[in-house]
């Protein structure tokens, strides 16, 4: 494909720096910053970054030219369709004339999108699944449209059959109300567990390395998966890629207090949005023994790695890009 992407990225691991030796300066800080966050034990990269890297290499797998915070690209081609993507920051450090799709990305509450991104041409918001979309509709109608990040398979092979040391990885995302949410939820699955004879172990998000992620997946036959809701969700679906099926924590409730509080609303959420009969099972705290029981029983019938290869691939992801790109050219530029 003889097609030339720019994409600007500016967060925690880049910055989006439009001046001479900006790029040099803003990878200088990204190996500075992995080297200390691998040194210090901690996770390395925001989920925002993987998504944005990971769409990269699907563009890539199609044959695009794929360019990073190149500035002076854009400038020359102000009626090319660019990507913004990141932390609220990416606002103020992408003011180009350019027709833009945003995303992945911190998208605003609806009643500030419009103050907090007005210096940029934004012609398409993106979230990562529909629930998100949904939410945000009545404000911006086709402006918003979801965009999954891909999953990249080669890196992470099949595990399913690996030798195990435990039987379930319980991963725990709970944010909110964990004083209540944690006995009620894990500590009583882990207790199931125990009745059961089961072995187990835990990785808390955003207390551990990618590797320890790797590792854990790798000693295990099946995965719990506690978060309140995922607007994607790239743990769970690694999860599936890997080949483990996954036990899923789902009461499709809203609990993040501050959208509430800002937006008003209370979307129906899911902790899986990506997700069919191949991928495990869900539950809610209501049935989470008889639940774990069908779905440890029925545990080799599900083909996890199946569903990512076939609707999280990133092909798939780049084609409904581009797609979104050329709708955005007709935006035109500010």
């Amino acid at each position: 494909m003889n097609r030339t992407v720019d994409l600007f990225y500016h967060g925690y691991e880049i910055k989006a720096l439009d001046r001479p030796l900006g790029r040099m300066q803003s990878n200088m800080h990204l190996a500075a910053r992995t080297i200390y966050r691998h040194v210090r034990g901690r996770q390395l990269y925001t989920g925002f970054y993987t998504a944005f890297t990971n769409l990269r290499r699907g563009l890539e797998a199609v044959g695009v030219d794929v360019r990073i915070n190149d500035f002076s690209h854009a400038r020359r081609n102000p009626r090319m369709p660019i990507g913004i993507c990141g932390f609220p920051g990416v606002f103020e450090k992408v003011t180009l004339p350019n027709p833009a799709v945003f995303g992945p990305g911190y998208v605003p509450p609806a009643d500030q999108i419009e103050a907090v991104t007005g210096k940029c041409n934004i012609a398409i918001f993106t979230q990562p699944s529909e629930w998100p979309c949904a939410a945000l509709r009545p404000a911006l109608g086709d402006r918003i449209q979801p965009l999954f990040a891909p999953i990249i398979l080669d890196r992470w092979p099949d595990v399913s059959a690996a030798p195990k040391t435990h039987d379930v990885l319980i991963y725990d995302k709970i944010h909110w109300h964990r004083d209540e949410l944690v006995p009620r939820i894990s500590d009583r699955l882990k207790q199931h567990f125990k009745e059961k004879g089961l072995s187990f172990h835990g990785l808390r998000y955003g207390s551990h390395r990618s590797r320890d992620f790797r590792a854990a997946l790798k000693a295990s036959r099946a995965v719990a998966f506690l978060s309140h809701h995922e607007t994607q969700g790239l743990a769970y679906q690694e999860a599936m890629a890997s080949g483990l099926p996954v036990f899923v924590w789902n009461e499709g409730k809203f609990m993040d207090p501050q959208d509430q509080q800002t937006t008003g609303i209370s979307p129906a959420v899911s902790s899986a949005p990506y997700f069919d009969e191949r991928c495990g099972m869900m539950f809610t705290e209501t049935d989470i023994e008889t639940s774990f029981d069908e779905f440890w029983n029925s545990r080799q019938r599900f083909r996890p790695r199946e569903f990512v290869s076939e609707v999280l691939s990133p092909q798939q992801c780049a084609r409904i890009y581009l797609a979104l790109l050329d709708r955005a050219a007709q935006w035109g530029p500010r």
